[in-house]
């Protein structure tokens, strides 16, 4: 802050002129801003699951109504929409929820860790349920490699 003061023949003073910093409040907006952005995936994730990843994922496989999505942990925990729920009372639970809304399909997000037959039995329980659709929510990999023995576009010719 600055003021201005003339010391001449005229006795008039001249009024003090302030000037605001805005230097420390942008270095606080900013820093709430790095916190924000890394906050908030955190709390929107859940728990963390290593999903199977897939090479080529399918654009067009989004449908109309938002899926009910269920995750099964490496550690054996079961989340209905992210809502903790014990093993004894899951098929009741997805039971409600298909009966309320039957045309809403449901995604597994299992962990990779996971043995293939615990997986495949929520996919049983699914089926008896009777849902309209059953999907493995997968990552998509990072390497665009086609496995062995598998025709390509370029080897056809």
């Amino acid at each position: 802050m600055g003021t201005t003061v003339s010391s001449g023949p005229s006795r008039r003073r001249k009024s003090a002129n302030p000037e605001i910093n805005v230097t420390p409040l942008v270095d606080v907006v900013l820093v709430l801003l790095i916190i924000f952005m890394v906050v908030t995936p955190q709390m929107e994730s859940g728990e963390s699951v290593d999903l199977p990843s897939i090479m080529f994922p399918d654009e067009d496989a989004k449908g109309k109504l938002d899926p009910i999505e269920l995750t099964y942990t490496a550690s054996g925990r079961y989340l209905l929409l992210k809502e903790e729920i014990p093993e004894d009372r899951l098929e009741e639970r997805l039971q409600q929820m298909h009966e309320a809304e039957p045309n809403r399909r449901l995604v597994l997000r299992g962990d990779m860790g996971l043995q293939y037959g615990d997986v495949r039995g929520l996919f049983g329980v699914a089926e008896r349920i009777g849902f309209p659709g059953i999907s493995l929510m997968v990552s998509e990999s990072s390497e665009k490699k086609v496995p062995e023995g598998v025709p390509t576009e370029d080897a056809a010719g």
